[in-house]
């Protein structure tokens, strides 16, 4: 560990961490340069220490993980400050409210539609989505009166996009470009699926007349034992192929 003082900068940004449980893991370091999960667990009755930690990175400061002794010999993890210039501002004091009012216009400019599936929501059904994940770019180029970085997504869509995104590639390597260039984040115009070299669409069937042709679909898949997926694409082969 470096013996050198942090940057006053670096410092002032520390002091723009929010939460309880990050703050105490923030303090705690400057006044003695490392923190363990010793301490974490008997000073400030933390059963899950390295969650609190998370909590520090989650806003984009950089933590190292190294091993110490405890009290009684065991091995155990410490953490420390890493590179105080690789910083993410945009996470710093982590997400940002969103007003009301934001989201009413994301709804007006999408006509109430989620923009995976495409089916209509009331608002309150909707969720504020960033486009590039706030994992890879925080709120850097937050603007409420730039909405192009967010979209509204209904919370199946949401949930799936979270599980495409944490298992892709670029969760660990944190591509900005890479991100919007996805699916999870512009659906209509994108050259990959979380990495992969992919396409895909999510169709949502609502109202008697679309369930009634899913029915058929479906039913007509089980005729030729195809998967329903697998059925849609060949109809559609023989239209356009």
């Amino acid at each position: 560990m470096s013996n050198e003082p942090l940057p006053e900068e670096f410092i002032t940004k520390l002091s723009l961490v929010t939460g309880k449980r990050s703050k105490i893991v923030v303090e705690h370091i400057l006044e003695h340069g490392f923190i363990t999960t010793e301490d974490l667990e008997q000073i400030y009755g933390y059963k899950h220490p390295p969650r609190a930690v998370k909590d520090v990175r989650d806003q984009g400061i950089l933590i190292e993980t190294y091993s110490v002794k405890s009290s009684d010999g065991r091995t155990i993890a410490a953490y420390r400050f890493g590179d105080s210039s690789e910083i993410q501002h945009g996470r710093i004091g982590g997400r940002r409210a969103f007003s009301k009012r934001f989201k009413e216009t994301l709804f007006e400019e999408s006509d109430g539609k989620c923009a995976i599936c495409n089916a209509l929501f009331a608002m309150r059904e909707l969720q504020i989505d960033h486009r590039i994940p706030y994992e890879i770019a925080g709120d850097i180029d937050y603007s409420e009166q730039d909405s192009a970085a967010y979209m509204l997504l209904c919370g199946s869509c949401n949930r799936a996009k979270s599980w495409s995104c944490e298992h892709c590639a670029n969760w660990q390597v944190k591509s900005k470009e890479a991100c919007g260039n996805c699916y999870w984040a512009h659906p209509t115009k994108y050259s990959h699926v979380a990495m992969e070299s992919v396409r895909r669409t999510d169709i949502r069937w609502e109202g008697k007349s679309e369930i009634n042709l899913y029915d058929q679909i479906s039913a007509s898949a089980s005729q030729v034992q195809q998967s329903i997926p697998e059925h849609i694409k060949n109809l559609l082969k023989n239209i356009f192929l």
